[in-house]
């Protein structure tokens, strides 16, 4: 009876590895999530257009800062008040030429709903990243991974990325 009950328990909990998810660069090249094995990820929903896209500046401020032992990766979305509408030339442009930004740029996906993309989906489902459910509110909520692919938790968008509740992981 013990092993029956140790292998539902397990069945339950099952979770899906981060680094199996399969997602495109803004510029269309696969992005291998294994490289960052080792590594914290913080992955942000983010928008060319929103009240919060200052925050693009302390997103590059902590990567500058924990770069040694961090990844950020930048996720465009524009499913939030149609923040985000621009080609991904057009984001690449807009990240690069008014933040300086240097770390990682995905395509631009679904954070949400019936179209939600797959990293998305593992970040916001208990049963697959094995922590907690969320669903994601509005631009610039953050999630934390660990650097053995572990989820930590999320942020909501007025969390600011130099925040100590996302700094406290990486000192």
């Amino acid at each position: 009876m013990f092993s029956f009950f140790t292998k539902s328990i397990s069945q339950t909990m099952s979770t899906q590895s981060l680094y199996d998810i399969k997602i495109n660069s803004l510029t269309g090249n696969p992005i291998d999530l294994s490289l960052y094995k080792g590594k914290y990820v913080l992955f942000v929903n983010v928008a060319s257009k929103c009240g919060f896209t200052g925050q693009y500046e302390d997103l590059q401020k902590l990567y500058d800062t924990y770069q040694d032992k961090l990844m950020i990766i930048g996720v465009p979305c524009n499913q939030f008040g149609g923040q985000e509408p621009g080609t991904a030339a057009e984001i690449q442009s807009f990240c690069q030429a008014n933040y300086g930004v240097t770390f990682v740029m995905t395509e631009k996906v679904d954070v949400k709903g019936k179209n939600q993309h797959p990293l998305y989906q593992w970040l916001t489902d208990k049963t697959k990243n094995g922590k907690s459910s969320s669903t994601v509110k509005w631009n610039f909520q953050k999630y934390l991974v660990d650097e053995n692919g572990d989820f930590i938790d999320y942020y909501f968008s007025i969390t600011n990325p130099m925040s100590d509740k996302i700094t406290k992981h990486l000192q």
